[in-house]
């Protein structure tokens, strides 16, 4: 299968079962369309009007040698592979903790409702963390890394608990031969010089959510008052990304219809002093004044486009940063299974609440169809988890066929589930602004290669 495409003055050529990208000039691009409908005669006598002769032939016998060489219409040697993942023995490698269902903003698009999760607020307690650690050593098998990401809500409103678990899992590590990689998404209001501290020495990545400028910022993400949290976070998160030193972090911002131009919020966050940013389109009813439209999608593309050239520029100044959706592995990066079934949730990654109910991941949270076990005794809920084992790129009718199912796998099963009833479709929209992210990001490897 290949997808070509141009980008910015680049002529693109994906073959998307062998993971080649090719920067290619025009006869060869030209060539490559028709390459697989007509034979070489014919191809010859297609393009002759427009290339010379030889240049043509030139172009042929490189396109023949970049096909012998599994580079160009490579066969998909992967879909044979997916029978198999249902008989996979199931190792849960991560955990997003819910440690605090409540929150201290009312961010307007909020699919927590506050922190509520369709439920009542209430915090984790230490004992069903524990528990829940305890559940990760058991059921992680020979995997040593393992994942916990500490979630909301906003859950420095359960800081003690946050530290007393952290020392567990640290005081756990060595008797089981596990690493914790432990990790925070906040959004700043009670950070202090001890929370920051803190997250130093013990977080691998701590998450910072910003929308942006003053103004788009404060319009979807105010204090319950009404009041805006700009100007109470922005200092804080500048203090905090100064102080990380080598440890991750990054600022994510949400976007919506309110703030189509979205590429000036990324900058702005680089102009602040961020080097590390993610800005996600919002998921949302159609219904919702904010929500993201089919009709916008052409003034997003374009916004892509327009960030990708400055994030060139701003590269090639020596004033980069990292933009999450523009970081891309050429050498297709993870295992066949994560590249054909994403993320893991429902099998690989968990959600916990605070009472210590296992939902697939947090979006799931609070559905009682995707309740799949507890703390206590476990994973009952077979049925669903071995749904989810299911859910891959082959088992979706939109992804089969679709130049980005390798990067993007498959997409996200709550997008699905919620716009369509089943977990095993894809939420259109967002496949859209996923696969230009992708084009986007290929372009930009392109260019910057150009100038090495």
């Amino acid at each position: 299968m290949i997808h070509q495409y141009k980008s910015n003055g680049y002529n693109i050529v994906m073959d998307i079962n062998s993971g080649a990208v090719h920067v290619v000039d025009d006869v060869v691009y030209d060539v490559v369309a028709d390459y697989e409908s007509c034979s070489r005669d014919e191809l010859i006598d297609k393009l002759s009007g427009i290339y010379a002769l030889s240049d043509i032939q030139e172009a042929v016998s490189e396109v023949e040698r970049l096909k012998e060489a599994g580079e160009l219409f490579a066969e998909d040697e992967y879909q044979d592979y997916v029978i198999d993942f249902k008989k996979r023995q199931t190792v849960v490698k991560a955990l997003c903790l819910h440690i605090a269902h409540d929150c201290n903003l009312a961010c307007r698009y909020c699919f927590a409702e506050e922190g509520e999760y369709h439920g009542r607020r209430a915090l984790m307690s230490f004992e069903v963390g524990k528990k829940a650690l305890d559940f990760l050593i058991a059921n992680s098998g020979s995997r040593r890394n393992l994942e916990v990401d500490f979630f909301g809500g906003e859950p420095l409103m359960n800081w003690e608990v946050v530290k007393q678990l952290v020392e567990y899992g640290r005081s756990q590590e060595k008797e089981h031969n596990k690493n914790f990689r432990f990790t925070l998404t906040t959004n700043g209001v009670l950070l202090n010089d001890e929370i920051m501290e803190f997250c130093n020495r013990e977080m691998s990545n701590v998450v910072l959510s910003l929308d942006g400028r003053r103004e788009v910022n404060d319009r979807m993400r105010p204090f319950r008052s009404g009041k805006g949290s700009y100007d109470l976070i922005v200092p804080k998160f500048q203090k905090f990304a100064q102080s990380r030193g080598t440890k991750d972090y990054y600022v994510r911002g949400t976007f919506t219809r309110n703030n189509l131009d979205f590429s000036r919020d990324v900058l702005h966050f680089a102009d602040l002093g961020f080097d590390k940013m993610s800005i996600e389109p919002v998921v949302a009813s159609p219904d919702e004044p904010y929500a993201i439209r089919e009709e916008d999608l052409p003034q997003i593309m374009e916004e892509y486009d327009r960030l990708a050239r400055e994030y060139i520029e701003r590269q090639k100044e020596g004033r980069g940063f990292t933009f999450f959706h523009f970081m891309i592995d050429l050498d297709q990066g993870p295992c066949v299974a994560k590249r054909l079934s994403g993320c893991g949730s429902g099998t690989e990654y968990l959600a916990v609440t605070p009472w210590g109910d296992f939902y697939p991941c947090h979006q799931f949270v609070g559905q009682e169809g995707f309740l799949l076990g507890n703390v206590e005794e476990g994973i009952t809920n077979t049925a669903v988890r071995d749904e989810f084992k299911m859910c891959n790129v082959y088992a979706k009718e939109k992804c089969r066929n679709c130049f980005a199912r390798f990067y993007c796998s498959g997409g996200c099963a709550a997008n699905s589930y919620n716009f369509h009833g089943s977990i095993t479709d894809a939420y259109d929209i967002g496949c859209e602004m996923q696969k230009k992210r992708i084009e986007c990001a290929i372009m930009i490897k392109a260019a910057l290669a150009d100038e090495e």
